[in-house]
């Protein structure tokens, strides 16, 4: 998978008319902790270079380990992820 491919799934859903950010969250590693996970809105994150943000908080994308659609279906997955 290439540098910076979640960044533009997520610049997909964000920006592009025909998606809607509301449909989508994302699961990341808290903290860097094995097993402490966290599921975010992805109406909630604003996109930077490197990182994105909730409100003060400055998260690296490499902490994401799956975007997803509420029905459920996985539309990023980040490879070799010990969950």
């Amino acid at each position: 998978m290439r540098k910076g491919f979640v960044k533009e799934v997520l610049s997909k859903i964000k920006y592009d008319p025909r998606e809607d950010e509301e449909d989508y969250f994302i699961i990341i590693e808290h903290r860097g902790a094995f097993g402490n996970v966290k599921k975010i809105p992805v109406k909630y994150i604003t996109l930077g270079h490197g990182y994105f943000f909730i409100e003060d908080a400055q998260i690296p994308y490499h902490r994401i380990l799956k975007v997803m659609r509420k029905d459920g279906k996985v539309v990023w997955e980040k490879r070799n992820q010990h969950l």
